[in-house]
């Protein structure tokens, strides 16, 4: 569309706040706009010199234009925010944040449970978040499990079935995590309580959480319960402990959001701070396409509004490098000359700046990793173990177990210093009963080059055996009973001390600590340890491997995952005494456990 095509129309175009809409030929949206004067502001399209060739690009593909007339500029932000999630306009900005964010449920039912979850439903419960990154939930439910006791178990806990008394309490309770309101041992005022305090340590409220516990401290030291005090001192203590890390401001500092812009060319990256009661309680950096002229002042607008609709942020005032025009008039936006505020503005800077040089980081490595000659690593790699040649290819295998269970082996193979997948192989034990790492190598080294012997394939130059003498031993005596010794050198690897060991060598060999031939072997040796860690997993998961305990008449498949995953190990559920087996499975299961133990015993 042309300027002077565009003149017959300007007059027709509604002098009011609303979204404005442009369309090619073949009526594909081009470019979703806001505006308080839409007249003004598509007429400034048409009239001003273009400072970018897409500008420019896009008003001439535009042959439609449609307005929608809306009562506010934040009525124009959320329709347009709406229309460019749908339909993605190839001109709009495009906003590089396709993440899932997790938030902290607090469940719609008796005795809310609370727990991760990526997946906001309109179920009732309450969701608070969201987070940027799981692993800081996971931290903080950690903490609100050391100080807030809460039950985790699924039991539908109805007041009908609570007074029924179907339901005993666990060992979570005797360990002091619970209450116990299976057994109406806690009342759901009480547990009310204990999720308004939950909900503080989550906006980073913590006063009144201190003050809570320093008033049940007293109350216990009234009543003599010393241990109980004691216990909930230390509760205190680690929380001022966590406050004293994470106060980066004034505490007395209102609610604020803070955000700052860094731009280059058609990037940008924005870098937003959420500080609660002067804690920063969130952190989260994305990058933004441009397409057009925009300028920093029109994109930092249009993503904070877009990130505090994305948080549920509900803080007063914004922190921001320039002057906006934020759309509700309620939200104080403050351009700070010096002070606390000032500070979190230059630490929103600086995590910009961060997340820019990882970024530019990891794509160097990438493309060094792509190209780079490993030549020179693997010469000195023959070196350092004195290598007949050059180590090309390697190999290297590792034996897995699940709680001194289950036992699988794994393989990795590099080659020319790089991992060749395709060449990955894991090895279902077979002919080894019971647990004997020796004898699980044995049978996969063997069962390895007697495939390859048997296809005519070349040996590796270099296979390393995780796991020291022994398994190195059994590797060697494979290769002997095949009929391979010298075919390849074969090189043991100790699990802790990261030493060499070479068969008939009575002293181990140690590499230099940063030395590229030590940080390639580690390399590999995490990759061994990775793929057969993933394995196995997925042979549990696929119900591949039976738990012992599954054996036993009366106990079944869940009793004995969650058994394994409390206890950790068979040979510890061994060693229970009858309360504690009670507390965790109940009487008559417990009784059936000992029972089998005992026999077992006799035999």
């Amino acid at each position: 569309m042309t300027a002077e095509e565009f003149q017959h129309i300007a007059k027709s175009i509604p002098a009011e706040p609303g979204i404005y809409k442009y369309f090619d030929t073949a009526n594909e949206l081009l470019y979703v706009g806001k505006a308080k004067h839409l007249r003004k502001r598509v007429s400034s399209y048409f009239s001003k010199t273009f400072t970018t060739y897409k500008t420019h690009e896009l008003v001439q593909r535009i042959a439609r234009i449609e307005f929608t007339i809306v009562n506010s500029e934040q009525d124009a932000f959320l329709l347009e925010n709406s229309l460019i999630k749908q339909f993605q306009p190839r001109f709009n900005i495009n906003l590089k944040d396709d993440k899932t964010y997790p938030f902290i449920i607090i469940k719609n039912e008796p005795f809310p449970r609370v727990f991760l979850t990526r997946k906001k439903i309109n179920d009732g419960s309450d969701y608070l978040g969201p987070f940027t990154g799981v692993k800081k939930v996971r931290e903080l439910l950690d903490f609100i499990r050391q100080t807030i006791p809460l039950r985790n178990c699924k039991l539908p806990l109805t007041a009908n079935n609570i007074a029924k008394g179907k339901f005993k309490v666990c060992l979570e309770y005797h360990l002091g995590n619970c209450k116990g309101p299976c057994e109406g041992l806690q009342s759901v005022e009480d547990y009310q309580n204990e999720l308004d305090q939950l909900r503080n340590l989550i906006r980073g409220n913590l006063a009144p959480v201190i003050r809570h516990f320093k008033s049940e401290m007293k109350e216990h030291a009234a009543a003599m319960a010393f241990e109980k005090a004691e216990i909930t001192r230390k509760k205190i203590e680690f929380l001022e402990n966590y406050e004293a890390r994470s106060v980066v401001a004034n505490t007395r500092m209102v609610d604020l959001d803070v955000f700052s812009i860094v731009k280059e060319n058609e990037l940008a990256w924005i870098n937003y701070l959420m500080v609660r009661n002067g804690t920063i309680v969130q952190t989260e950096t994305i990058r933004a396409e441009t397409h057009l002229d925009e300028d920093e002042a029109e994109i930092l607008a249009f993503t904070a509004q877009n990130m505090r609709v994305t948080f549920n942020s509900d803080a007063p005032e914004i922190v921001v490098p320039m002057p906006l025009e934020f759309l509700d008039e309620k939200i104080t936006v403050t351009v700070p000359k010096g002070g606390d505020k000032k500070k979190l503005l230059e630490l929103s800077e600086k995590n910009a700046a961060y997340f820019i040089e990882e970024m530019r980081n990891r794509e160097r490595l990438k493309l060094s990793d792509r190209n780079a000659d490993r030549s020179p690593m693997l010469e000195q790699l023959q070196k350092d173990l004195q290598l007949p040649a050059v180590p090309r290819h390697i190999e290297c295998f590792d034996n897995s177990n699940f709680q001194g269970s289950y036992p699988v082996s794994a393989m990795v193979c590099f080659k020319d210093g790089v991992p060749s997948k395709s060449d990955y192989r894991h090895f279902n034990v077979k002919t080894v009963e019971g647990i004997n790492d020796f004898a699980t190598m044995k049978e996969a080294v063997s069962r390895r080059y007697k495939r390859l012997e048997a296809e005519g394939t070349p040996f590796p130059q270099l296979v390393i055996i995780d796991g020291g003498k022994g398994q190195l031993g059994a590797a060697m005596e494979a290769m002997e009973e095949l009929g391979l010794t010298g075919s390849t050198t074969l090189v043991g690897l100790a699990k802790n001390e990261e030493e060499l060991f070479f068969a008939g060598d009575k002293e181990s060999l140690k590499l230099p600590y940063n030395s590229e031939s030590l940080k390639l072997i580690r390399r590999i040796r995490d990759e061994v340890h990775r793929f057969g860690i993933t394995f196995h997993r997925s042979q549990r998961s696929r119900g591949t491997f039976k738990n012992e305990l599954e054996s036993i008449p009366g106990i079944g498949k869940t009793t004995a995952e969650n058994l394994l995953k409390t206890f950790r190990s068979v040979k510890r559920i061994k060693s229970l005494t009858k309360e504690e087996l009670e507390a965790a499975v109940g009487a008559s299961k417990a009784a059936v456990i000992m029972r089998y133990f005992s026999e077992e015993k006799k035999d």
